[in-house]
């Protein structure tokens, strides 16, 4: 006996009893079979409903052959009557969110010929797969019209046509379909085979954003959100760019702006700062001309600026030099160099004495960090007389 589907006759129905026909063991539970039930099943995309049966949570709604079976933790007793509660803010979120599919597909595959060949509703966003190339200029135009048709406030009217009338009917299906189909048809933007659930007038649908847009297959895929979900991005949106325009004292509609000219200083000022460290950096290494083996702390540099440094030394001071920057307690990053020689066994000896880790590719210049404090390094350095070390 097939579920009689409430969902279908009435798209806001959140409460109704139905009789419990079936209880069948599950993996992970128990699937209830009921005589009737508003609870949509997951199916073409969209997430099935949730809810309640009898206060039980319904985990997952499927459909087999027919029949909707009701997931749940615990067992229902057949012949008895039960209380099923929708969560109707979760329904009319996915229905806004599938609406908005066929109107904002419904508009290019009217304008440009293209069909919609995947669809999936998340938690977040939605996606839609074109089987064509739309830059994004064509599909914000797109946009554009979809809203339009969602402010119209059109209906949205489902239908079962008969075989004859469905045969004259020009519709979309994302597959071949047998038996009973049902037509979702919104006049003049879309006609188009659907089991989903939908709002009863495009104006439901509120507003259509699309999000992003990348190449696919020889098509594209399409990120969108609707309704709710599309209110909540957009302010989400506007209180990040509140943020970025109080910190950058620029009005909200010429942020970009504003950023573009904070990123122009960031790299002049670190412009400048490259050109003073390389000053700096060959005024140290002059500093340590024919010293032979060389050991510098330096504060608050970079891994890379710790490399340049060393760099710079090792040409000069005619032996190794170890140039470190970092703090007791918080480590050193570390570069050990020279112009000649084998590194590998000091890079070794440095990591397992001092508790750190790091390596390269040549045996001339090793780079890395360690967890030890200075009079640690400075005994090591002392110790392991780095010359001989050199091979």
């Amino acid at each position: 006996m097939e579920t009689e589907k409430l969902y279908y006759k009435e798209g806001k129905l959140s409460a109704f009893t139905a009789k419990v026909l079936e209880c069948r063991e599950a993996k992970n539970g128990w699937d209830i079979v009921l005589d009737r039930t508003a609870f949509y099943p997951e199916g073409g995309g969209q997430p099935c409903d949730c809810g309640t049966l009898d206060r039980l949570e319904v985990l997952d709604v499927q459909e087999q052959e027919g029949c909707i079976l009701h997931r749940l933790e615990q067992p229902l007793l057949p012949g008895t009557e039960v209380r099923g509660q929708v969560d109707l803010a979760r329904r009319f979120d996915y229905a806004q969110q599938h609406t908005a599919d066929h109107i904002l597909t419904g508009v290019i595959h009217r304008r440009y010929g293209l069909d919609n060949v995947g669809f999936h509703m998340g938690k977040e966003s939605t996606f839609i797969d074109l089987n064509g190339v739309l830059d994004e200029s064509a599909l914000f135009e797109m946009e554009r019209v979809a809203n339009e048709a969602v402010w119209m406030d059109l209906p949205v009217e489902a239908s079962w046509p008969d075989d004859d009338a469905l045969a004259r009917l020009d519709y979309r299906s994302k597959k071949a379909l047998v038996g009973p189909v049902r037509i979702v048809t919104i006049p003049g933007i879309d006609v188009c085979a659907c089991c989903g659930t939908h709002v009863e007038r495009t104006g439901a649908v509120g507003l259509i954003k699309i999000l992003s847009v990348t190449r696919l297959r020889g098509g594209v895929r399409v990120e969108y959100v609707a309704g709710r979900r599309a209110y909540g991005y957009l302010d989400a949106v506007l209180q990040q760019n509140r943020m970025v325009s109080a910190a950058l004292s620029a009005q909200p509609l010429h942020t970009a702006e504003a950023v573009r000219r904070a990123l122009e200083e960031r790299d002049a000022a670190r412009q400048h700062c490259a050109a003073l460290e390389r000053k700096r950096f060959a005024a140290l290494a002059q500093q340590q001309c024919g010293r032979g083996d060389t050991l510098l702390f330096e504060e608050e540099l970079s891994a890379d600026s710790v490399r340049r440094l060393a760099d710079a030394v090792k040409e000069t001071c005619g032996g190794t030099v170890l140039v470190l920057s970092g703090a007791d307690g918080a480590g050193y990053q570390y570069a050990l160099a020279v112009k000649e020689g084998n590194l590998r066994p000091l890079g070794k000896a440095l990591n397992e004495m001092l508790n750190g880790h790091g390596g390269g590719r040549e045996e001339t210049f090793l780079q890395g960090s360690v967890q030890a404090d200075r009079t640690q390094i400075e005994a090591f350095w002392r110790s392991c007389r780095c010359g001989a070390e050199i091979e």
